[in-house]
């Protein structure tokens, strides 16, 4: 069985921006979406340079060469971003997200890097295929956070991972089996942080058509406010006609968004810019979406999860699992002779009397030890976090007299922000004792806190700020090359009144980035929506 794709691909501005600098391609082996950042130009280049890396792929691989392909590719990609940047240093701060397919017959590569999202509608459900990478996603994955309150926190657009041709990229890298009736779902945040997977599900089940899914996509995200460019690639699994090629007859390769300004080649060319908005109808986003609930059914959406393995197939019903074996022809064997019983030793009841007594020293002590693992709380480090126990950290009689507490540290109590006294107890001893179930909030107001503040004429990390209190020293974590007079006016005066503070290392250092970034978009001349930006000079070089 010959197996192809159905795809349509669009890209839409979007309600509040004035420029696209989403990138997308579709093609009978390659599907491709990318999201640029760092300035309307910025993202535009590096979301079309790396989909101009990328659509070279779009070419017949054998099925055991393409996750190297692919890894290969977005590495050139990465390096192709340096480049650029070091030619015109106006754009430094441009990245982009990326997530990709590549298709050999059945088998499909998938490379992911940034918060772009891969679903796959499989047998009636909705799987997010790809992992985001965001400041969020790796609160929630800790525990810290729940999905709820990360799809309203104030730093959910912070990145951990990018193309952005800065140092080595470390993209996730799979390989899946696709069959017939599977339909893929490439989007940007601009669909997948306005439309709720359930409504993603229920366009991707109702409309059969790829062309018709994409504008409904694109159409809801717009009713939703449009915050963002938005950017859609639909394609289905079908079974081709023997002797035909992977596309059905007609389908041809599509780029979208900023990469329709790209040829393949790589260089410029004129028409296919931003798509406009699709036509809104005159109904209201309440209605369209009592629509679509009182319409569509309300099937689950799994989004963490890839599609379980199919299950092993039962034995046939007719053939069963143990077989009656016949007894063999012949006369039956002769019973075994048995030796005579031996009369009772005088002492059998001593060993009687000794048994009793262990067993019931042993029911003694388990009791005794379930009771001592109620009296008190303790904390020890394991991989690198704080653990309650409830008992004693001894043995008797070479049994634990502990067990892990019910309720545990949320969020998670990293081990290297506490102050050093505690650090040294927990290698020593090595646990800390802790006033009754809850005592572990107590270390947790102890934490050493990271705060962004001048260092010299430059923005360093440093911990323990204002908290000798708790035990805790000023420590400097990390350096960087950010300047406080290149920052727009609101951030110095952030930065001064030392507002810029976290519970832990992560959110401190994603900050940081966002202000470099804050700052590269003043030095480009495209800051945006930055209104304070320093003046010209005042940051001791030239604008572009």
């Amino acid at each position: 069985m010959s197996i192809g794709i159905r795809y349509a691909a669009r890209s839409d501005v979007g309600m509040l921006r004035e420029g696209n600098e989403d990138s997308a391609y579709a093609g009978a082996h390659l599907l491709a979406v990318a999201d640029g950042m760092g300035g309307h130009v910025g993202g535009e280049i590096a979301s079309a340079a790396a989909i101009g890396e990328l659509r070279k792929l779009d070419t017949d691989l054998p099925a055991n060469d393409l996750l190297a392909a692919l890894e290969h590719t977005v590495k050139a990609a990465n390096e192709k971003l340096h480049r650029i940047v070091e030619s015109d240093p106006a754009l430094q701060g441009m990245g982009t997200t990326l997530t990709a397919m590549l298709w050999s017959g059945s088998q499909v590569a998938l490379v992911h890097i940034g918060d772009s999202r891969a679903y796959l509608l499989r047998d009636g459900s909705l799987f997010q295929i790809t992992h985001d990478h965001t400041l969020v996603q790796s609160l929630v994955d800790e525990g810290r956070i729940s999905p709820d309150e990360a799809a309203s926190h104030p730093q959910r657009s912070l990145l951990l991972r990018a193309l952005d041709g800065r140092g080595e990229v470390d993209p996730d890298l799979s390989l899946r089996e696709a069959k017939v009736g599977d339909r893929y779902l490439l989007c940007s945040d601009g669909l997948s942080g306005v439309v709720t997977a359930e409504t993603i599900f229920q366009v991707l089940s109702e409309y059969h058509d790829p062309e018709q899914a994409v504008r409904q996509l694109i159409d809801l995200a717009n009713r939703g406010g449009g915050p963002d460019n938005i950017t859609c690639v639909v394609a289905d699994v079908i079974e081709l006609a023997p002797g035909a090629g992977r596309v059905p007859p007609g389908a041809a390769p599509l780029a979208v968004g900023a990469a329709a300004n790209v040829r393949p080649d790589g260089s410029e060319g004129p028409g296919g810019g931003p798509q406009p908005a699709a036509e809104r109808s005159a109904d209201t986003p309440a209605g369209r979406a009592a629509q679509l609930r009182d319409t569509l059914p309300q099937q689950p959406v799994i989004v963490d999860e890839l599609p379980p393995p199919p299950p092993q197939a039962a034995a046939p019903r007719h053939e069963p699992l143990l077989e009656h074996q016949p007894a063999p022809a012949g006369p039956p064997p002769e019973p075994p002779l048995q030796a005579p019983p031996r009369a009772p030793r005088r002492w059998t009841f001593l060993i009687v009397a000794v048994a009793v007594f262990l067993v019931a020293l042993m029911v003694v002590a388990v009791f005794a030890i379930r009771s001592m693992r109620g009296d008190g709380f303790y904390a020890v480090a394991e991989n690198g976090v704080v653990v309650v126990y409830t008992g004693s950290p001894d043995s008797m009689l070479g049994l634990r007299m502990n067990q892990r507490a019910d309720e545990q540290p949320r969020p998670p109590i990293q081990v290297r922000d506490l102050p050093k006294s505690v650090q040294a107890q927990l290698r020593k001893k090595p646990f800390v004792v802790l006033n009754g179930a809850d005592g572990w909030r107590n270390l947790a107001k102890r934490i050493c806190k990271y705060s962004l503040l001048p260092d010299g004429d430059k923005v360093a990390i440093v911990q323990g700020v204002d908290q000798t209190q708790d035990g805790c020293e000023p420590t400097p974590v990390a350096a960087s090359t950010l300047k406080p007079s290149e920052l727009p006016a609101s951030d110095r005066e952030s930065l001064a009144d030392q507002k810029f503070t976290f519970p832990d290392r992560a959110a401190a250092q994603a900050k940081l980035r966002e202000l470099e970034r804050r700052r590269d978009a003043c030095k480009s001349g495209n800051p945006g929506d930055i209104k304070d930006c320093p003046a010209r000079g005042n940051d001791g070089g030239k604008r572009p």
